[in-house]
């Protein structure tokens, strides 16, 4: 009779911590979802992951057509974006306050919880000529005029590491000056390896943040660290490798294993590349990032079409291995697969080639959040359908079980 008891208490406590969520006043300020604008948003990979560490956005702004068309198609009628705007056009033309998708928020200095973008990185790419401020495709300077408008609690601009060389350290120390003259503390220029944060993949990148002093009085910013664990191409690829080869029988099912023995234990990728419009179609970088994908059991000498219009001697069964769908070099960016990009396949190469590792930027948003909200409930910043997933399938037949053994 006792242990019914005490298995009955237990169904209880189970049910009513999935069942009986806190009030939440109406215009709780702690309850209120952390805000943010982003620029030259891309495809969404930063968009993805801030959205991920609990802001929500009230614009994306870019302007590529086919990016634009990727963020809309992803955030229209979808109910965590929901008042989202995509703002399709150049950033220096847009001003955050007349603009008429952005006029209806209303916004003063001071109540935008973050500003962020991943600004263009031709000018300090080593892969380019690294022109720097000389570059007319440098959007720092609009960045920081922004910022003095906007007065947001919190800024984040991903970029290249090239501009952490120390031929930029002029530049590097003249932003900051600029910022910390609006009242922000400076966090850091960090360099952040996407491969520690469950990313498939190389992919350094530098990531600026600088807060507001009112809110690094009492909260320290921390950077996130990552870890060692390693998640291989093979572990990210194995399911829609597996998928591609299936409708092709015993043929497809040799190329499978040809490939898992080929890439099992093999690591990360080298750092993806988007190319530019100036030059050919899509295909996985130079020489020296062709001869790593090699070592991976693929073909980096163009894009497979999709699974529904593969051609297969084209596309999987080459000698050197498979070549990379435009969803798997994706999935090496770590997007969730649900993310659908537009546009043809080049199109969507490139903007998935150019994006920032979701992952990656959910893991700064995350530290940058725990300064604005240092006394926040940490489940505050977990987005809704996360905060479902919670009560999964095995816990909720694990509650069945436990009323089972009371009956």
């Amino acid at each position: 009779m006792l242990l019914l008891i005490a298995l009955s208490a237990k169904l209880e406590q189970l049910l009513s911590s999935h069942q009986e969520e806190p009030a939440v006043t109406a215009g709780t300020e702690e309850r209120q979802p952390l805000t943010s604008i982003e620029i030259c948003a891309g495809a969404g990979g930063q968009a993805v992951g801030l959205h991920n560490a609990g802001f929500r956005h009230l614009a994306l702004l870019e302007i590529d057509k086919f990016a634009c068309k990727t963020l809309r198609t992803n955030v229209r009628d979808h109910p965590e974006w929901a008042g989202c705007e995509v703002v399709e056009g150049d950033v220096i033309d847009v001003d955050p306050f007349a603009h008429q998708q952005l006029a209806k928020f209303a916004l003063k200095p001071g109540e935008l919880d973050l500003l962020a973008g991943g600004v263009p990185c031709p000018p300090f790419s080593v892969a380019g000529r690294q022109l720097g401020a000389e570059d007319e495709r440098d959007l720092f300077p609009r960045m920081r005029q922004l910022v003095n408008l906007l007065r947001p609690k919190a800024v984040m601009i991903e970029n290249v590491k090239g501009i952490l060389e120390k031929k930029f350290q002029g530049y590097r120390d003249e932003i900051v000056a600029e910022l910390k003259g609006y009242g922000y503390d400076f966090c850091g220029w960090e360099l952040i390896e996407a491969c520690r944060y469950g990313v498939p993949q190389l992919r350094p990148r530098a990531i600026l943040v600088m807060i507001d002093k009112k809110f690094t009085v009492d909260a320290k910013f921390e950077w996130p660290v990552g870890d060692d664990s390693v998640f291989t191409v093979a572990e990210a690829l194995d399911q829609t490798m597996s998928e591609r080869c299936q409708p092709y029988g015993a043929r497809g099912q040799a190329a499978l294993e040809k490939w898992r023995d080929h890439a099992k234990g093999r690591g990360v990728a080298p750092t993806l590349v988007g190319g530019s419009k100036k030059h050919g179609g899509a295909d996985l970088g130079p020489s020296r990032a062709k001869a790593a994908w090699a070592e991976l059991g693929i073909d980096g000498m163009g894009v497979a079409n999709d699974p529904d219009r593969c051609d297969p001697d084209r596309d999987l069964f080459r000698k050197n291995g498979p070549m990379l769908t435009v969803e798997q070099a994706a999935i090496i960016q770590g997007f969730p697969r649900h993310w659908h990009f537009e546009g043809g396949k080049t199109a969507r190469y490139r903007q998935v080639g150019n994006a920032f590792p979701p992952p990656v930027a959910e893991a700064v948003g995350r530290a940058i959040a725990a300064v604005l909200r240092p006394e926040g409930n940490q489940e505050d910043l977990v987005p809704a359908a996360r905060q479902e997933a919670e009560l999964s399938p095995a816990s909720a037949d694990h509650v069945g079980d436990l009323q089972t053994a009371v009956v």
